[in-house]
């Protein structure tokens, strides 16, 4: 298995939707580093400064798995060590 624990944009100063894909483009990679890929994540956990930020944030997450089944995710509000971040995800995949 592959954990991934959290992980958050590199510009914390971007807005929802840009500082969800920085989060997800970093999943992928580390993703690859080890032997996987976003088809392979087996669940997900998103925490989100804001709940009001679903909406942005579900659309960028649909589009990264275009194609694809997400897989099952909890998403929830809670505060963020850094109050710039939006988002921090959490993944458990498996290895390909």
């Amino acid at each position: 298995l592959v954990f991934l624990a959290g992980q958050v944009p590199s510009d914390p100063q971007a807005d929802t939707a840009n500082q969800t894909l920085q989060v997800l483009t970093q999943i992928d990679r580390l993703l690859q580093q080890a032997g996987s890929d976003r088809s392979r994540i087996l669940m997900a956990q998103v925490i989100l400064q804001d709940i009001g930020d679903v909406a942005v944030m579900n659309q960028v997450w649909e589009s990264w798995f275009e194609g694809l089944t997400a897989p099952p995710r909890a998403t929830f509000a809670a505060p963020l060590v850094n109050p710039a971040w939006k988002i921090e995800v959490v993944i458990t995949a498996a290895r390909s």
